[in-house]
């Protein structure tokens, strides 16, 4: 129950709905959950980070597939080593494959986040700099 209300917060369809739900969502679990209730108070700034970029982005953000999907493929080829004789060896081995993505996302036309999406960062920059983009989140244009 606690965890399909906290799902709610997510499913808000701007930034401002966002907050109030979270906010909603601790108000109501503060008689019977009060743990949660000042947890979710307390880390409001990290739970909500993801509306104060674009809409288009917030699945992609909120989402770690990309990231279990790259552990898959590390998991995947150590399996095959089976026992590395150094750190060395494994820490090459990782690198590779981590180069490998890079270089994927760089050339491929599946880019996690393609160059048209991010310019709508520099843009919500350009028009709300105070508003929606934290400034200390994103390196400064130029």
């Amino acid at each position: 129950m606690v965890a399909a209300t906290v799902r709610t917060i997510f499913a808000q369809p701007s930034p401002q709905a966002t907050r109030d739900q979270l906010r909603l969502v601790a108000d109501s679990f503060r008689e019977r959950h009060p743990a949660v209730s000042d947890l979710l108070l307390d880390a409001e700034a990290d739970v909500t980070a993801y509306a104060g970029f674009p809409q288009t982005h917030w699945k992609k953000i909120w989402s770690t597939n990309p990231l279990e999907r790259l552990m898959r493929e590390i998991k995947r080829r150590a399996d095959v080593v089976g026992i590395f004789p150094d750190d060395a060896s494994i820490v090459r081995l990782v690198g590779s494959v981590l180069s490998e993505q890079h270089d994927e996302w760089q050339v491929t036309d599946r880019r996690y986040l393609g160059e048209e999406s991010m310019a709508l960062i520099h843009a919500m920059r350009q028009d709300q700099p105070d508003k929606e983009v934290n400034q200390h989140q994103l390196p400064a244009a130029g």
